[in-house]
């Protein structure tokens, strides 16, 4: 279950439906993988196909990160069985 968002704009998306804080062309695919992330339980919960599931390394150790499209990924980390520290970033 997600607990905590640190993107503001995808906690909005999340609860309301609005696209004011993400990129509209995003908006179907973030809606899926939220749903998943949602009913999630565990990372590898979230390895879907096209998704690209990985495990992030360096200062993002722990972390795990979906694609959304081209650069742009979904992180999140998981504390027990909840979701925690979402954000929806293009960091590469």
């Amino acid at each position: 279950m997600i607990k905590h968002f640190k993107h503001k704009g995808l906690q909005f998306f999340f609860e309301t439906g609005s696209k004011a804080g993400i990129r509209a062309d995003h908006a179907p695919r973030l809606a899926r993988q939220l749903r998943q992330l949602d009913d999630s339980t565990r990372p590898r919960d979230m390895n879907m196909p096209g998704w690209n599931l990985h495990p992030l390394s360096g200062n993002l150790a722990g972390h795990w990160a979906v694609t959304v499209s081209g650069n742009w990924r979904l992180t999140f980390v998981f504390d027990g069985e909840d979701a925690v520290l979402l954000n929806y970033q293009d960091y590469h």
